[in-house]
């Protein structure tokens, strides 16, 4: 029975996240300060359960690295002209780096989710540089802050976050064999985890669309220009990924954004609405997978079939 219903929460945890957090918005907004620890949390069981021989950095991750950061400030230079927001909002959706369960997508669709694995920690890297020092030029924290006071700060959250969880993996790996063997049985605790953060970030989101004094028009144009990125960065991914035969992997990487840091950089970095667009993108995001699952199951099915006719 147990394993029934954890095998239920699994396949359905993504829309009763959503569910949930925007349901129950006006309780679960209030753990807005847990998301910056969980992300950490998840990203710190998903190195850990890497083997560091498996990482290697190759050419396409450099190309993708330049579309993530350049496709980014591209983005918002080509639609601050008709909306602030909704440029800010797809700014947000492409400098994110990629989703810790990417990997799981990848190997699901015969693509290699070692490499997948390697960009996921150079876009953490990449991302964690340039956050800092774009952020400041597209959205100031304040009349009376500077560029470079600005700089530090932003540093000084998102860096840490960002790499300390693969740093301090490192360490554990090297120097506590014990403990690392432990956090590695329990690395489907970020799952979980990833549950618990959506719920708390739909919840932002939701609080959002509700409180802020902005007409219905910007949110649709912000998940529009959502929309249409997420969908250029799977198809300009895998373009990429075609060229060096990692045609998926180049795909998901690019594609597939660690959206609960998304919206949390919005919240706390840009306007407020803008995190309405990485919310939206959680959205794009789950169709253009579920899509690419069912027609990868249905190719096997014809596989199979052949096998069996032959």
């Amino acid at each position: 029975m147990l394993s029934v219903l954890l095998r239920f929460l699994r396949n359905w945890a993504l829309p009763l996240a959503m569910l949930a957090g925007a349901a129950g918005y006006p309780v679960f907004i209030h753990l807005s300060f847990l998301t910056p620890w969980l992300i950490f949390t998840m990203l710190l069981l998903t190195f850990c359960k890497v083997p560091f021989s498996d990482l290697h950095f190759k050419p396409v991750h450099l190309w993708l690295l330049l579309v993530q950061i350049g496709g980014a400030v591209l983005v918002y230079l080509s639609l601050r002209p008709f909306n602030v927001f909704a440029a800010e909002g797809a700014f947000i959706c492409v400098i994110a780096p990629t989703a810790t369960a990417a990997a799981v997508i990848t190997d699901k669709l015969g693509g290699s989710a070692a490499s997948l694995t390697s960009y996921t920690l150079l876009g953490n890297i990449g991302t964690a540089i340039a956050a800092p020092l774009l952020f400041p030029l597209i959205h100031p924290l304040g009349q009376n802050i500077g560029f470079f006071t600005s700089f530090l700060i932003i540093l000084k959250k998102v860096f840490p976050l960002l790499i300390c969880p693969f740093v301090t993996a490192m360490i554990i790996r090297r120097y506590l064999p014990k403990l690392h063997a432990k956090m590695t049985s329990y690395h489907e605790a970020a799952f979980y985890l990833w549950a618990v953060a959506l719920i708390v970030v739909m919840a932002q989101t939701v609080n959002t669309l509700i409180n802020e004094p902005e007409d219905g028009m910007t949110e649709i144009w912000i998940a529009l220009a959502a929309m249409v990125v997420c969908c250029l960065q799977f198809f300009i991914g895998k373009r990429i990924g075609a060229r060096y035969q990692e045609r998926i992997s180049g795909g998901q990487s690019l594609g597939q954004k660690n959206t609960i840091l998304a919206i949390w950089m919005a919240h706390v970095y840009m306007t407020p609405i803008s995190a309405i667009g990485a919310g939206s993108y959680v959205v794009w995001q789950n169709i253009i997978n579920s899509w690419q699952l069912w027609k990868q199951r249905k190719n096997e099915e014809a596989g199979q079939t052949i096998q069996k006719e032959t």
